[in-house]
């Protein structure tokens, strides 16, 4: 913290150059990993674990990124700030890094956005939100470290430095900083994150995460007329006994039914609901509930009561610290999620990189009104090759496989529809795993035989299957402690098997999904990325990221399955498997 930071000018391929300096003249930097650190232990992790890095996840050239921070739509370009080690590949000096793009895909690598300048953060610069304001000024709210002896978390705000610059290469930090501090009992080592900002009845409201007591997670409100003098509202929008709040999120939803999204200041209680996300410092997920948020009041209620110890998460995979924003080009809200390395630290030196963003995902409220959906960017099709392979109308009986050929399925996006012609086989749940999805799905594994399921992909599979990472589904009887007659599905990611590498931690990760298996049709979907699977089920319902790091099931030795170990037959209605391009851009990874 506070040390200078080094850098290294690299060359982006001419396009972008032209375009770049056409619109900014923008000089582009990385930053240089320690190269005793990565000689000394190259050595110790397997030669495969170097061809791991994502082509079409997002990541940059080099070193540790963790959040996402401030994703903003500005003049034609999308921006995506995020934390950023200059110095290496694990966490430490963490500064804003800033890439830009025309399409959520394609990014170019920007210099550093924020880093430690004033006495309000001279210490760390940490997460936080951007929010434009009525003139269509981005304005960024960030935590900063101001104390050297401990993490002192203040609340600090940056401008654009030239507003007709679409790329917002520069920022600067008004002399007003900080312009919130932790007053009035508040924690000051666990209070972080501002959420962008919302506007209604006169007054700009943010979030700011914070832990109260021992373990009460909390959302403090503040207000401002201007958005330089901010004042606490003396309850909090919303807290549980959950532990400390982090990333904090707050935005509306329609409730039509449609997929499009809203900017974060509509507030009428006619048109939307709320959705009030946490990530829990303690468990390293996000978790969310759908309620009413009471603007006079300054109160957020979830409308299931038990939604604070029943969590919904985003994703119940890898997926954390995530972040949202409108997006008014298109009239949607955008999901940013980071997902960590599952390697070892001293994988991650070797390497040379560490920590990717999930693919940008659409979300809106289900028609229901009890979930979202989330689906990938319709910009992710475009990396499609042009010549799809797939199955229809396959049959695929007990404990038999079918490999899906004619393409190179590591890095691939793969669609298949499934039907059920019965139900009846299906196992009854067992009363004490009906609330643990994760821990049902470790005892009820890929290769554990059941009544309707396991059926789905096996996807990063080496030629002799000494290498698989199973993505599926797994159909129950409901159990009686649960309030349901409806079967219920069971989705899981299963990277047991994934590597020969000893060294990995690779949990089995699920959810269930809430969708009628009663009609016999589940589909699902897997963006396959090298050491990335990330997986929707159900249209969207439920989604599973894991990071996966094969030393066999590589470039063109990865292989695609779909298998069923169920007693029950299963067919493919139809599976579409696309190879994917490598994008033209991505930051000069």
């Amino acid at each position: 913290m506070g040390v200078r930071l080094g850098r290294v000018a690299w060359a982006c391929p001419a396009v972008v150059v032209v375009v770049l300096v056409q619109l900014a003249g923008a000089s582009h930097v990385v930053y240089e990993t320690s190269l005793l650190e990565t000689e000394a232990a190259a050595a110790t992790v397997p030669a495969s674990i170097l061809e791991l890095g994502t082509g079409y996840h997002f990541r940059p050239p080099k070193n540790w990124i963790n959040d996402p921070n401030a994703p903003l739509y500005y003049k034609g370009w999308y921006h995506l700030f995020y934390q950023y080690n200059p110095k290496g590949a694990v966490w430490g000096n963490i500064v804003w890094a800033h890439s830009v793009s025309r399409d959520l895909i394609n990014w170019v690598a920007l210099e550093t956005a924020i880093s430690p300048s004033i006495e309000s953060d001279k210490y760390g610069c940490w997460s936080g939100s951007a929010t434009i304001l009525p003139d269509g000024t981005p304005a960024i709210m960030y935590t900063g470290i101001s104390r050297p002896d401990i993490n002192y978390e203040v609340q600090n705000i940056a401008y654009p430095k030239n507003t007709s610059d679409p790329l917002l290469r520069e920022w600067v930090k008004p002399g007003h900083n900080p312009v919130i501090v932790p007053e009035g009992g508040i924690n000051a080592t666990q209070f972080r994150d501002p959420t962008t900002a919302w506007y209604a009845d006169g007054h700009w409201r943010i979030l700011v995460g914070a832990l109260s007591g021992a373990s009460r997670g909390v959302a403090y409100v503040y207000r401002s007329r201007d958005f330089r003098r901010w004042t606490r509202v003396r309850k909090p929008l919303h807290s549980a006994p959950t532990g400390m709040w982090e990333c904090p999120d707050f935005y509306p939803v329609t409730v039509d039914g449609k997929q499009s999204g809203v900017e974060t200041s509509v507030v009428s209680s006619t048109r939307v609901k709320h959705v009030l996300k946490n990530s829990l410092d303690l468990r390293r997920y996000d978790y969310y509930t759908v309620g009413t948020y009471d603007r006079v009041r300054e109160r957020y209620v979830p409308d299931n009561p038990a939604g604070d110890e029943h969590h919904l998460r985003y994703d119940y995979g890898n997926f954390y610290a995530s972040k949202t924003f409108y997006d008014p080009a298109k009239r949607r809200r955008i999901l940013w999620g980071w997902a960590n390395e599952s390697d070892t630290a001293v994988d991650d030196v070797a390497k040379g990189w560490a920590g990717i963003q999930a693919i940008p995902r659409k979300v809106w409220l289900d028609p229901s009104g009890k979930q979202l959906m989330q689906w990938p960017v319709e910009e992710v099709e475009a990396l499609r090759g042009k010549n799809p392979v797939g199955l229809k109308d396959r049959v695929v009986k007990r404990g038999e496989h079918v490999e899906v050929t004619g393409l190179q399925s590591a890095q691939a996006d793969v669609e298949v529809s499934f039907e059920l012609p019965s139900l009846e086989g299906a196992e009854t749940l067992d009363p004490a795993l009906a609330n643990d999805a994760q821990k049902l799905c470790g005892v009820k594994g890929a290769d554990v035989e059941g009544g309707v399921g396991p059926f789905g992909l096996w996807v990063l599979a080496s030629s002799k299957l000494e290498e698989r990472t199973a993505v599926f589904f797994r159909v129950f009887k409901a159990a009686r402690n649960i309030n349901t007659t409806r079967p219920v599905v069971l989705m899981c990611s299963d990277p047991s098997k994934s590597s020969l590498n000893p060294n990995l931690y690779h949990p089995t990760f699920a959810g269930f999904v809430d969708t009628d298996i009663a009609k016999g049709k589940i589909s699902l979907r897997s963006l396959i990325d090298r050491s990335v699977v990330e997986s929707f089920g159900a249209g969207g319902r439920t989604c599973i990221l894991s990071r996966v790091y094969p030393t066999l099931a590589i470039g063109k030795n990865a292989h695609l399955h779909v298998f069923n170990n169920g007693k029950a037959d299963i067919k493919v209605s139809q599976l579409t498997a696309w190879e994917m391009k490598r994008p033209a851009l991505m930051n000069g990874a």
